[in-house]
């Protein structure tokens, strides 16, 4: 706990090491040294200028020299932590404590900000424990609140340690000086962190971030930009922007700055931009102002995202809706071919019929989709159809043809074919006894037609109709309707030979 004290003058309680700096008109003064000071002022104006990032350490090493003092610095308040007065630039015997401080609530410096005037010290540690362990110990100190925005956001300080240096009303007007220009380097500080900060964030964005004059001219380029066109930053800024600009698209850019020049912002702008090996890649643009300091637009800065993924993607998409679009409409003029052929006796035969066929068209979307429409193996196409129809586990079917991949509309179409000579088969042919047997080959013939041979052997005695069938009928419809193609019976005492040939114009 410090032990306040009434200082005459002041008006408020101050620990018992801080006095008012009434206390140095007691010392000896010494006369100004002007031209000392000029030198020191001009060489911490050219290091604002020059080296923005030294001014703090050069500001503390100035008021080391001009006070010929043991040790001077800065405190300052961090952003983000308003519990803690940091030490940011240190000259003399305390340089090794870079980076350390005292807390806002506890402490010389916050003592200074709380009060609002400079205040002299002498052995703090008596009020604050904790600068014991900071040596050489402060045996006297001067210590100069600052601004920023009419906000008290450090001080600047220079401490003696022994009594071989003390000071004097001269070395408080100086420190004085030296803090009105403590408080424009802060600011300085303050805005070379967020160039900084901005500077990172534009070095290490994944999107393009470019800037450029009203002319057209590119003035910024970061490593994204490189990535994205496949140009250097030393090889594109100073040339202008059309060199990124397909012929077709330079109306886009003058429309654009004059959007800029009105103050408008542009986000979210799709368009086509040039690489530098001359291919085309889709980008995402928001377009900015840039002002100068007294608020004038003089450019504009660009962020380009590239798209060309999400652009494949719904290429995709688009592709897989037509496809979608052109399955379901050959899906129903299928269905509607079937139930408009569906015949029987009776309206459950009709109905049977008709479940036939659509279930043969389930399996095959369920093929379909296991292959995610790439296609159908012609082979697992027929033998869906025929397994169910195998004896005490063994198949009754000879499948014989080379590999082929049907697509989703020859194959929707072939496997109503198959199911009505497998229906067929199963009422009157080959399937209703146990030894029959069906033959299926297909081929690939010389003018590019796929043909498809179903042949029955070991059924029943089979004689010609006296007339068309309707599964016959169904077939002949299906097949010539759907794929350009043809179904010839022949009726042979053996069996049934029944020859598909479809048309190669149709996509298999």
């Amino acid at each position: 706990m410090a032990h306040l004290v009434e200082t005459p003058g002041v008006g408020a309680s101050l620990p018992v090491s801080a006095l008012s700096t009434a206390e140095l008109r007691r010392h000896p003064g010494r006369p100004p040294d002007h031209e000392s000071e000029n030198r020191h002022l001009i060489a911490l104006a050219t290091e604002m200028a020059t080296a923005p990032h030294r001014i703090l350490q050069q500001l503390a090493e100035s008021a080391l020299s001009l006070c010929h003092a043991h040790s001077a610095g800065l405190s300052l308040l961090e952003e983000g932590d308003q519990r803690n007065l940091r030490w940011r630039a240190i000259a003399g015997a305390w340089s090794p404590y870079l980076g350390g401080g005292t807390p806002r609530d506890f402490g010389p410096c916050g003592t200074v900000l709380d009060h609002s005037m400079p205040l002299l010290f002498s052995h703090p540690e008596r009020d604050f424990p904790y600068l014991r362990e900071v040596t050489p110990l402060l045996d006297e100190g001067i210590l100069i609140p600052f601004y920023s925005r009419g906000e008290a956001v450090g001080t600047i300080w220079v401490v003696s340690h022994d009594e071989t240096c003390r000071f004097d009303t001269e070395d408080l007007r100086v420190m004085t000086n030296l803090g009105a220009f403590a408080a424009a380097a802060y600011q300085v500080s303050l805005s070379l962190n967020q160039a900084q900060r901005i500077a990172t964030v534009v070095e290490s964005s994944s999107d393009a971030i470019v800037s450029q004059n009203l002319d057209g001219v590119f003035t910024t380029w970061n490593p994204a930009a490189t990535r994205l066109f496949g140009y250097m930053a030393e090889d594109i800024i100073g040339q202008r922007v059309s060199i990124l600009i397909p012929p077709d698209r330079r109306d886009e850019e003058r429309k654009m700055i004059e959007r800029i020049q009105r103050g408008e912002r542009i986000k979210h702008y799709e368009t086509i931009r040039r690489r530098k090996d001359g291919s085309l890649v889709p980008v995402s643009l928001s377009v900015s102002p840039l002002r100068n300091h007294d608020g004038k637009i003089i450019g504009a800065s660009k962020v380009a995202r590239d798209i060309s993924e999400r652009k494949q993607k719904e290429a995709h998409v688009a592709l897989l809706s037509r496809e979608v679009d052109h399955r379901s409409k050959n899906l129903l003029s299928l269905v509607q071919a079937t139930v408009r052929l569906a015949h029987g006796d009776t309206p459950d035969a009709i109905k049977t019929a008709i479940e036939g066929r659509v279930r043969a068209l389930a399996n095959v979307h369920n093929l379909l989709g296991k292959a995610h429409w790439i296609g159908v193996d012609i082979r697992s196409l027929i033998s869906a159809e025929l397994s169910p129809y195998s004896a005490d586990g063994k198949s009754r079917a000879e499948l014989v043809g080379p590999e082929l991949l049907l697509k989703s509309r020859s194959a929707q179409t072939i496997a109503v074919a198959l199911h009505e000579l497998t229906t067929n088969a199963v009422k009157y042919g080959a399937l209703s006894t146990k030894a029959g047997r069906v033959q299926v080959e297909w081929s690939i013939a010389s003018d590019r037609k796929l043909v498809i041979v179903w042949t029955e052997s070991n059924g029943p005695p089979v004689t010609p109709p006296s007339r068309r069938g309707f599964g016959t009928l169904v077939l002949e419809q299906i097949v010539k309707g759907q794929m350009n193609g043809e179904a010839n019976l022949a009726w042979r005492a053996s069996g049934l030979v029944c020859t598909l040939t479809v048309d190669p114009a149709i996509e298999l």
